[in-house]
């Protein structure tokens, strides 16, 4: 009995055994395989983050040209008020030469 569990055992190692060897031939190819994919996800991480970067420049340019924007507007309508105010004088003031006018005018 103990010779028929021997020579089983035995049968075992020798055909179910895998060298290290024949392990690292059939390995091999996936380590590869890995390096490549671990190597194109760091490449687009790295595009990635750039392209993030790029975007919150770009949406901080974009507010800034909004608040200025925004400036110029105010800005604008300030000087239209102001222009709006010194022609309300200006007519007050030809009114009252044009009735002063029509006052001499009359006198004569």
């Amino acid at each position: 009995m103990t010779r028929i569990v021997g020579v089983v055992l035995f049968g075992l190692l020798v055909a179910g055994c895998a060298t290290n060897s024949s392990v690292k031939k059939e390995i091999a190819p996936l380590a590869e395989r890995v390096t490549a994919l671990e190597s194109q996800q760091a490449s687009m991480n790295a595009k990635l983050d750039a392209q993030t970067a790029e975007l919150q420049a770009l949406r901080k340019e974009m507010s800034d040209a909004s608040a200025a924007s925004a400036a110029r507007a105010e800005a604008a309508a300030r000087d239209a008020t102001a222009a709006a105010e010194r022609a309300e004088t200006a007519a007050q003031k030809s009114t009252k030469a044009f009735e002063l006018g029509q006052v001499k005018a009359a006198r004569r």
